[in-house]
């Protein structure tokens, strides 16, 4: 069997271009997973793909970023499919783990990979630390103001917590949120 496997982190994402690769290689059964992190290692399209798959049979991504975020992750998974007896391809850094030449570019290509990953997040990082030094507060800007803040205060006196939360157009849970954090929740 020639399966593959298509992931999107996001509802908002697509999948036609990965779809498409995988249809184009030849792909019968093509296993998804939408509005899911590659960090879950429990995504039920892959998960059912490793259980359909058996000795013999090839499991194609389109990228190696679709299948792991970590180099560990990476190298777990192709210990999975050796153990089944299953070739691994990835289309896009043109990785065949049926030769030994594919076997080492895929774990090139998985270190650089987390490499890259890792530079990310330390620019992510010093940008969030230069962003405080400046006096700016990173993420998105608090739901109520402090002075929205007092005034649900005084209503939760007589009113229930999700009808001072309409007032104030949040969620429930947002204003016990900010309450908590004022330590008045």
């Amino acid at each position: 069997m020639l399966a593959g496997y298509a992931r999107v982190s996001t509802d908002e994402q697509h999948l036609d271009l990965q779809l498409a690769a995988l249809t184009e290689y030849g792909c019968k059964v093509i296993f998804r997973d939408h509005g899911c992190s590659g960090v879950d290692a429990r995504r039920p399209g892959l998960l059912a793909a490793l259980e359909a798959l058996g000795p013999g049979d090839t499991f194609v991504v389109w990228r190696l970023d679709r299948l792991g975020r970590s180099l560990a992750d990476l190298i777990d998974w192709m210990a999975r499919f050796s153990e089944q007896g299953v070739r691994f391809v990835s289309l896009t850094e043109s990785i065949d783990t049926t030769s030994p030449t594919g076997r080492f570019m895929f774990h090139m290509i998985a270190a650089l990979a987390e490499f890259e990953r890792g530079l990310i997040t330390e620019r992510t990082r010093a940008g969030l630390a230069a962003a405080r030094e400046r006096g700016r507060a990173p993420g998105r800007p608090a739901a109520l103001t402090a002075n929205q803040l007092a005034q649900a205060r005084a209503l939760l006196a007589t009113e229930p917590l999700e009808a001072v939360a309409r007032h104030f157009n949040v969620h429930r849970h947002t204003l016990r949120r900010h309450l908590r954090r004022t330590g008045t929740g």
